[in-house]
């Protein structure tokens, strides 16, 4: 067995499509109308109801139960993007984690939440710049000098 996607119920396909790839640059590898698959694994389904056999209400929007995490390396840069698109609604404002990753969490046209993180290896590199040994960043993000190297290369 292998894991093949994750399918997102969209109201538009043709917007969400849009959305998707002028917002990460996603592409698209197979097309088939009503369902979309992006190189990365994820779908979008339009009429989400009728592929599983539920009637339309039983098909919520914005649960907040589940989110797309992405990466993203000129996280900053990204958020430039965001600020800049009118149709983003955001969930709140940029959180920094204990261990350092800065990460923005918006919806998409359907009500799906996301979220952007900086790029792990970013947050060694600002960590680094800042002054920090890897071993004193190792502690702070609570992982091996193995793995951060890791991370780095």
């Amino acid at each position: 067995m292998r894991y093949c996607c994750t399918v997102l119920s969209v109201s538009d396909i043709s917007k969400a499509r849009s959305f998707y790839e002028s917002i990460f640059g996603l592409e698209v590898c197979q097309d088939y109308g009503r369902n979309i698959l992006f190189s990365c694994g994820l779908a979008l389904q339009q009429d989400f109801d009728w592929l599983i056999g539920v009637p339309k209400e039983k098909v919520h929007k914005k649960s907040n139960n589940v989110e797309i995490a992405f990466e993203e390396y000129d996280f900053d840069g990204f958020l430039q993007k965001l600020k800049g698109n009118p149709s983003i609604a955001f969930l709140d404002e940029v959180v920094e984690h204990d261990w350092g990753q800065r990460v923005i969490r918006f919806y998409d046209l359907d009500g799906h939440l996301i979220e952007v993180g900086e790029e792990m290896k970013m947050v060694i590199e600002r960590f680094i710049s800042n002054g920090m040994t890897l071993e004193e960043v190792s502690k702070r993000m609570d992982v091996s000098i193995d793995d951060l190297q890791k991370l780095l290369n």
